[in-house]
Formats: structure tokens, C-alpha cells, sequence
């Protein structure tokens, strides 16, 4: 049984982990180097503009020279294959379900999963739950929920996982911690984030305080461990200094909740260990 297959959890990682990004612009570049700067450890990426795991995959990327003009940029290809990441994180395009129907979603997935697979055995997978945009006419928060299970399990995680070798592949719940985040914010319960807007830049991109709370989600996913108590006063990739509050207790603490609460992230049930 698919669900089965995340009963097993991951251990907590006694040491920073090296890790691969590849996506488009809600991975970033200043949400990457957030993620190096709270774990300690080092990281890679190759990014596009709205790029499909199966553009990647056939190197005909949108935005390539653009996106990749900075120190982080790796070949995705020869990055992987070298064995010098412990968790690889990738992301699929947005919308979704346009990546499902046009762009063979689930098979690229799986041959990125078994590329790296092949070059090392112990390697974390992650899969980035995004959102789309705050315009769709069935609601932003809607399609959030519906989404998960519909298009991120059912669409892609399933059939890729059932690929021989695959393996499990988890889950960072962007999506499902934005939309915590967001829904507390406009209630007054994050009195430190005053809605939406300092969150988006636009309807879909974020600000430096929604790549501060992505970057906290993968901290919890990547090293099994709580983000309270995790520094605000971090950089953007250029060095510059990020535009995030101090108080930022209870966002700690919300984006812990959901994570916890999500049996694909390999977090629930976690014991302490060496790990890869």
C-alpha cells in the first residue's frame, strides 16, 4: 500500500546535509542559501523559468542562462550523478495539472529518482509541494487542499514511486504550510505577518518572509528537527541582508505543527541517529 510505504520513518540527521535543489522561481535562489544558512550544510541547484522536471530532464530549459548566473548553479545532471548530495530536492512546474497532462510528470520524477538512485543508494528524496497562483477561480486555499491528494499523491508521487527502484520519495509540504501560514496571518494569529501581502510579491512568488517560512519547512523535513529557536536574521543569495521580522516564534512554531502532522515528510516517530 502507497501509505505504507512512509510508516517507516527517517532518522534525524546528527550532522548539516548536503542538498540539491532543481526547479523554477519558487525555489529561488534566496530560499536555498536560507535552508544552507539554518542547517549549516552546503548546497547546489539548477533552476527555470516555470521549468517541468521533464525540461530538465531533456535540457531544454526555460531561463536557463538567467536563473543560473550565480555560484550555487550546478549542472543538474553532473551534480547528482557525482554522489556528493545526501537529499535531492525537486519540483515539479505549476499548474500541475497542466505538468501531469503535457509534460509526462510522473516518469520524470521517477528518472530523476533513479539517476540518483544509481550514483548513491543512501540518498534522501524530496518532492517540493508548491501552490499556484492566488487568481485561480477555484479558490487559492481550495486548491491547495484539494490539490494534495488529488495531483502531488495520486498523479505524480504514485505512479513514480511505482517504478521499479524508485524507491520513497518524500514530501516538503510548501504548499500545505503556506496555507497554514497564511490562514493564521489573516486572523490575527501571527501578529508579526500582517496577511498575505508580506508574504507574495505577486500572485504566485514570494517575499523574503515567504522564502523565510519554505526554508523553515525544509529545515524541519531535511533535518527531522523543530525550526523554533532558528534565527531570522539571515541573507539572500546575493549576501544581502533579508527583510525578515524578529519575532517569528509562533511562525516557528506553526510551520513544526503542520510538518509533524504530515506522515510523508519522514518526520513522525523520528528517532535520533547518524543517518546520510
Amino acid at each position: 500500500m502507497f501509505e505504507g510505504l512512509y510508516h517507516s520513518p527517517l532518522p534525524r540527521r546528527a550532522t548539516p546535509p548536503s542538498v540539491f535543489h532543481l526547479g523554477h522561481s519558487l525555489v529561488g535562489r534566496d530560499m536555498p542559501a536560507m535552508v544552507a544558512q539554518l542547517t549549516g550544510g552546503v548546497f547546489g541547484s539548477q533552476l527555470g523559468w516555470g521549468a517541468s522536471l521533464r525540461q530538465h530532464w531533456t535540457g531544454d530549459v526555460p531561463g536557463f542562462a538567467e536563473e543560473n548566473a550565480s555560484a550555487a548553479f550546478r549542472p543538474a545532471r553532473e551534480a547528482i550523478l557525482s554522489g556528493d548530495y545526501q537529499a535531492v530536492v525537486l519540483t515539479e512546474m505549476i499548474d500541475l495539472a497542466d505538468a501531469l497532462r503535457h509534460h509526462d510528470s510522473a516518469r520524470a520524477l521517477a528518472d530523476w529518482a533513479l539517476l540518483a538512485r544509481t550514483s548513491r543508494q543512501d540518498v534522501r528524496l524530496y518532492l517540493y509541494e508548491t501552490w499556484h497562483r492566488w487568481d485561480d477561480p477555484a479558490g487559492w486555499a481550495q486548491r491547495v487542499r484539494q490539490d494534495r491528494a488529488a495531483l502531488w499523491e495520486d498523479g505524480l508521487l504514485r505512479p513514480a514511486m511505482a517504478r521499479e527502484g524508485v524507491g520513497v520519495i518524500y514530501v516538503i509540504p510548501g504548499g500545505q504550510v503556506m496555507a497554514a501560514v497564511v490562514a493564521a496571518a489573516e486572523s490575527g494569529a501571527l501578529p508579526s505577518i500582517g496577511g498575505r501581502a508580506a508574504l507574495f510579491s505577486d500572485e504566485i512568488h514570494l517575499t523574503d518572509l515567504g522564502a523565510y517560512v519554505v526554508a523553515l519547512t525544509q529545515y524541519a523535513v531535511l533535518m527531522g528537527r523543530s525550526p523554533q529557536g532558528l534565527p531570522s536574521d539571515l541573507r539572500r543569495a546575493d549576501g544581502t541582508a533579508a527583510d525578515l521580522p524578529r519575532d517569528v516564534a509562533a511562525l516557528q512554531a506553526l510551520v513544526w505543527t503542520v510538518v509533524q502532522g504530515d506522515p510523508m515528510t519522514g518526520i513522525a516517530g523520528q528517532r535520533d541517529a547518524a543517518g546520510p
